[in-house]
């Protein structure tokens, strides 16, 4: 009943649906699909133009959409990060995506998510959920980094990787990139994985029906390269982007489809909470066809490297059809939302970035009580230059950006972690990032400027 009791409190269960008590009071399985390189441009129901993704457009009229969700990072392992710790993934030195030891070097990074860190997954697994990774992790493993932890040390009762992860599974290569021609003998070919993926995600919660479990389906496609099959590019309608792209991205939406099908099927439907988000913004965006005319892209702090789509869906609490335009909500903040949604209790003592927007679920407005800050990437300057430059960008135009961005209210400022090129925008008048207003606002950029260099020098 106390569980029942928060959710009446929070608006986020209805009157009329608490006649189904069994239901209110039965731990919510939980399942995240998050898929790699993903824009908001990507998905119809957002706008996009490329295919009719019906699938996802599907998961958003049967819950909530919001149209101001922010990764914690434009680049896989860092935005990673920031959703299972619920904290900047700068604190534990990953600003960018986790390679060789060499390379981590280079670029002032750990060679894998520190297991002392918080995890989402272990205050889940802690509360007596079956738990399980599938997919892509990029957390530590793959290359020359064989000392990475298990998943067992993050709280996972099992873990199917890629070969960039400290247990890769057979279906997707143990040593082979998922775009290697040469795949083998049991891994699945490049335009399977993402079926693969779902059956295996499906598979472990048939075999807890009687166990709440906690699943992160952590998809490898749509990233580049494309790689679909010939019977997969047949139909093509045409549109932005090139015939291989839509290929994937009509393959990725009907493996969705088959995940809710199959979750039905299982008639656990109504006691799971989907959601469904982008790890990272697009690459390439096909002229900003990908990211519906936002300014930048993968590896980028401008918004069309750091907004992506994000639905969640939970039947009876979550309302649907709904678009919350309104609130800005950000990878940081699921790990305590969850938390406060399921009753599942957060780690002792530790100190969020993000914050519970529970409240937000019931498509009411929730403002921000805290700054959003990022930082993306760290490599040493040339000799004869101060401070740090980040790491690669991308060469489409007007994409490469500072690599400190901080966010408060409407107002958005980058700045390179040297305190050079300074950039202020207003996000409600200016979404599309075109003037540059630092010095129009000058204690707006001062006070900004300070508190995200402030924040940058707070960090290890």
């Amino acid at each position: 009943m106390r569980k029942l009791t928060l959710l009446l409190a929070m608006g986020l269960f209805s009157v009329a649906s608490s006649a189904s008590l069994v239901a209110a009071n039965a731990q919510p399985n939980v399942l995240i699909v998050f898929v790699d390189d993903f824009g908001p441009g990507d998905v119809s129901c957002y706008g996009g133009k490329q295919i009719q993704t019906p699938a996802i457009d599907r998961l958003a009229s049967e819950g909530l959409r919001f149209s101001q969700f922010y990764v914690a990072s434009p680049i896989c392992s860092s935005s990673r990060c920031g959703l299972i710790t619920g904290q900047f993934p700068a604190r534990w030195k990953i600003t960018s995506y986790l390679q060789s030891k060499a390379g981590n070097r280079e670029c002032e990074q750990a060679d894998f998510l520190d297991p002392t860190a918080p995890s989402m997954v272990r205050a889940f697994h802690n509360a007596g959920y079956a738990t399980a990774h599938v997919g892509k992790w990029h957390l530590g493993g793959g290359r020359d980094v064989t000392d990475a932890p298990k998943f067992t040390a993050y709280g996972y009762d099992i873990g199917l990787g890629t070969y960039e992860s400290p247990e890769p599974a057979a279906g997707l290569g143990l040593k082979s990139v998922p775009w290697d021609t040469k795949i083998e003998p049991q891994q699945v070919p490049r335009h399977d994985r993402t079926r693969w993926m779902v059956d295996e995600a499906l598979s472990f919660a048939r075999q807890h029906p009687e166990q709440p479990w906690f699943v992160n389906l952590w998809l490898d496609d749509t990233h580049t390269p494309f790689r679909p099959s010939d019977d997969q590019k047949t139909d093509d309608t045409g549109g932005p982007g090139t015939v291989e792209y839509r290929a994937v991205l009509k393959e990725t939406d009907h493996q969705i489809g088959r995940l809710l099908n199959g979750l039905q099927e299982l008639k656990v439907d109504q006691n799971t909470i989907v959601i469904l988000a982008g790890d990272n913004g697009p690459q390439p965006s096909f002229d900003r066809a990908r990211t519906n005319g936002l300014r930048g892209m993968k590896w980028s702090l401008y918004e069309g490297g750091i907004q992506t789509p994000f639905i969640i869906r939970w039947p009876g609490h979550v309302p649907a059809g709904v678009t919350n335009k309104t609130t800005v909500l950000t990878a940081v903040d699921i790990f305590p939302t969850l938390c406060a949604l399921t009753g599942v209790d957060p780690p002792a003592g530790v100190g969020f970035d993000g914050e519970d927007l529970s409240s937000s679920l019931n498509g009411r407005e929730h403002k921000r009580s805290r700054m959003i800050f990022w930082e993306y990437g760290r490599k040493p300057a040339p000799s004869d230059q101060k401070g740090l430059r980040a790491f690669p960008y991308p060469n489409e135009p007007n994409s490469k950006s500072p690599n400190v961005a901080v966010r408060d209210g409407d107002w958005k400022l980058l700045v390179n972690a040297d305190s050079s090129s300074v950039e202020l925008y207003n996000l409600h008048d200016d979404p599309m990032e075109s003037y540059n207003v630092a010095a129009d606002h000058l204690e707006v950029t001062d006070r900004l400027k300070n508190a995200a260099l402030k924040w940058r020098q707070s960090l290890p």
